[in-house]
């Protein structure tokens, strides 16, 4: 039998278009409001891949809460790195094919900017760095992947979680990370901000807040 579902002691906000990151958040148990930023990313700079997803999750954070002040938010933005350059969502086939041709055989760093907001409006942002070692695909590999239409509003041009996972031969770190939001990472977010998995509604976990 299903247990009953637990009520949150706070309003829970994903703030990110990303499927992937709300089917993480469903697998492990939680319900998320979704609420979708609209930040101009293009707009927004840091020295090194690491700190710039870490700006744009603040940035994401900071208009989420102007449409829901009363929600603790969490905000998150990936981008892979290889040769410290940052690789976002490639937007097209011909983009996501020259992508692959660099990535085979080769490792990458992703990235993933961590900003959880609260309430009252303390914000905390951390980041999980995850190593990626793609296969050495061939061109016709490279091209029916792309023929998918997967590859091209992914960050990295690719998924582990889906027709990507066929490409992705190790990873050195998080899993949850490569698919943009880490878990573990979220927890310890929590309890430093006061929170624990039960105020997000997990059946069964204690929680801090009420």
């Amino acid at each position: 039998m299903t247990p009953p579902p637990v009520e949150r002691t706070v309003r829970f906000v994903l703030g990110s278009a990303s499927p992937a990151r709300l089917t993480t958040l469903r697998a492990a148990g939680v319900e998320p409001e979704v609420v979708v930023s609209n930040v101009d990313e293009s707009a927004l700079t840091a020295p090194t891949v690491g700190e710039l997803v870490q700006v744009l999750a603040g940035a994401k954070a900071d208009a989420v809460a102007a449409a829901v002040p009363t929600a603790l938010i969490l905000a998150c933005d990936s981008l892979l790195e290889l040769d410290g350059a940052a690789l976002g969502k490639p937007g097209t086939a011909e983009q996501a094919t020259i992508r692959w041709r660099a990535m085979r055989g080769r490792t990458g760093v992703l990235h993933t900017g961590h900003t959880l907001r609260t309430p009252d409006g303390r914000r905390l942002s951390a980041l999980a760095s995850t190593g990626v070692r793609f296969a050495d695909v061939t061109d016709a590999e490279i091209a029916a992947y792309v023929a998918t239409g997967e590859p091209l509003n992914v960050a990295g041009a690719f998924t582990i979680d889906g027709l990507g996972g066929w490409f992705v031969e190790a990873v050195d770190g998080d899993h949850h990370n490569v698919v943009g939001l880490s878990l573990p990472l979220l927890r310890r977010m929590l309890h430093e901000l006061g929170y624990a998995l039960g105020d997000l509604g997990l059946p069964g976990y204690p929680a801090n807040q009420g």
